[in-house]
């Protein structure tokens, strides 16, 4: 009976922990592809970060942070003839539709850059997602692209995380 009994434990661990990761999956699906991030010259302590979100359902994105430097939300815009950029708290993310962080619109900031960031190098973010009242983390990695990249379609192709 002690085997039994081990086994049964052993067995209702592993599904609490199945149904703790299923309803951890089922939370902030959030699909994340062509993440890129503009090269710097030496010197240069600010860039952009740009990607494609898509929601399974709907969830806002509520903040970033990178080890690089310090990350937040902006947007341009144009108002009254001229292209304005500012920092925004949020950015809603609708179900099933493709947000688009692109230059000239949505995207993050990096400032305070620790170092020259170079075509090739790669660049960790996490994205806060608020969905259903909760917050979670998504870690993506960003790819540098050269200095001059204007769109996000890579080379080779769209990347995807």
């Amino acid at each position: 009976m002690q085997v039994k009994g081990s086994f049964r434990a052993a067995a209702m661990h592993a599904l609490a922990a199945t149904a703790l990761f299923a309803s951890g999956a089922a939370f902030a699906q959030v699909d994340v592809s062509n993440v890129w991030v503009r090269g710097t010259v030496p010197a240069q302590t600010a860039s952009g970060a740009f990607m494609t979100l898509h929601a399974h359902e709907a969830a806002k994105l509520v903040g970033v942070s990178s080890s690089v430097g310090t990350a937040e939300l902006h947007e341009m815009k144009m108002e009254n003839n001229v292209m304005r950029m500012r920092q925004i708290g949020s950015l809603d993310l609708p179900k099933m539709q493709n947000v688009e962080l692109k230059p000239g619109g949505y995207h993050v900031m990096l400032m305070d850059l620790k170092s020259q960031l170079k075509a090739g190098d790669k660049v960790p973010l996490t994205l806060k997602i608020e969905q259903g009242g909760k917050v979670v983390e998504q870690r993506v990695t960003a790819e540098v692209r050269d200095l001059t990249a204007q769109s996000g379609a890579p080379a080779g192709g769209e990347h995807k995380h």
